[in-house]
């Protein structure tokens, strides 16, 4: 449950058209709060030839707030998402780099661009996160969601501390299956749509589609990793990912991508059961970042992607930011440029994220 003092404090909601941002609304109704609400458009540069659901999601939006009495406000951020999130993926995936363009969203985006253009004017800023918050020792620290499939603490961990203090997450306490009885109980107009998959604003669009939109192809070499035998050619390397082994269209496999050499622009896979190559237990991280101030951080629990499972390991500090993560089993499909999200032994707390350098 919310346990942050709400009283007085001037909120704002940010509207998505989705079912978990509504019951945030109807929680905070139930409150006797009237806060007001945003919509924040992202889309894509050209809708029409993106088959954006924009439109549906203002709507959906805009009949929620009308049912509990508030204002909605479409805010335009559309310019900073191209320029700073999009920028920040083409960069990546262009160095052969695995980013998270959904965690860089929410800092840049959700709660930076929109706090610039009208989020500085309010307390707090609430959002459908399955996320928590919770004041330790006059702290505010991120901490993790009951529900752990749907937890999204992972694409949080790159919050600035100012940010996190703003950040409100109402629905944080329940279950995916108990925020969906809650929408169907209070008759909300979305309460059985369907969760958006991916990132952020793609909705239907397929992400390659979006990285040969902006990058093209540049065919290379696929090579065997343990013959260096010839198996195909690939059409850019940032269609694949470390650990990858669905898609690739090779005959013989199974293949299992293993290695992106961009100065080569040759795709390395490894065929059989999941090779000892796809896997790592010990790598390095850089430049980590602390949600609520520096910790000393050993024995921890951390995760790669979004996913249910936390892996226990050491952590050894070897340059301010930089560390050695030491897992306790080995990982698939550990690749640089993923965010390694780190938590306390009992995954509670989350102490912040960096990304994975091999």
């Amino acid at each position: 449950m919310m346990t942050e003092d709400l009283t007085g404090k001037k909120i704002a909601v940010l509207l998505s058209g989705g079912v978990d941002s509504s019951v945030v609304l109807y929680e905070l109704a139930q409150k006797g709060l009237h806060p007001d609400c945003f919509y924040i458009k992202i889309g894509p540069e050209e809708e029409e030839e993106w088959d954006c659901s924009s439109e549906e999601d203002l709507e959906m939006a805009t009949a929620v707030a009308a049912k509990y009495g508030c204002r909605l406000q479409v805010v335009d951020c559309h310019r900073e998402y191209w320029e700073q999130v999009t920028k920040y993926t083409m960069d990546k995936v262009r160095a052969g780099l695995t980013p998270n363009p959904d965690v860089m969203c929410n800092r840049l985006i959700k709660f930076g661009a929109f706090d610039a253009k009208v989020g500085h004017d309010y307390d707090l800023i609430a959002t459908g996160h399955y996320a928590q918050t919770e004041i330790i020792d006059g702290v505010k620290w991120l901490v993790t969601s009951p529900d752990p499939v749907k937890d999204q603490t992972d694409f949080l961990a790159q919050l600035y501390d100012w940010q996190l203090r703003k950040a409100l997450f109402p629905i944080g306490h329940y279950m995916k299956e108990e925020v969906r009885m809650i929408a169907e109980r209070e008759h909300l107009v979305n309460a059985r749509r369907k969760d958006s998959q991916g990132i952020c604003f793609l909705g239907k669009i397929n992400y390659n589609d979006y990285l040969r939109r902006y990058l093209g192809e540049n065919p290379g070499e696929v090579l065997e990793w343990e013959t260096g035998r010839r198996i195909g050619e690939h059409r850019g390397l940032w269609f694949h990912t470390i650990g990858q082994r669905h898609g690739l269209g090779f005959g013989g496999g199974p293949w299992f991508v293993v290695k992106k050499d961009v100065a080569a622009n040759t795709l390395y896979v490894s065929k059989g059961y999941e090779p000892r190559t796809a896997y790592k237990d010990t790598f390095r991280i850089h430049d980590f970042h602390f949600l609520s101030g520096e910790q000393e951080m050993t024995d921890v629990t951390f995760k790669i992607r979004h996913t249910p499972e936390y892996h226990p390991a050491r952590m050894e500090q070897t340059a301010p930011g930089e560390y050695v993560v030491y897992a306790s089993q080995l990982i698939q499909g550990v690749a640089p440029g993923q965010f390694c999200v780190v938590y306390d032994k009992c995954h509670h707390r989350c102490f912040g994220s960096a990304e994975i350098t091999l």
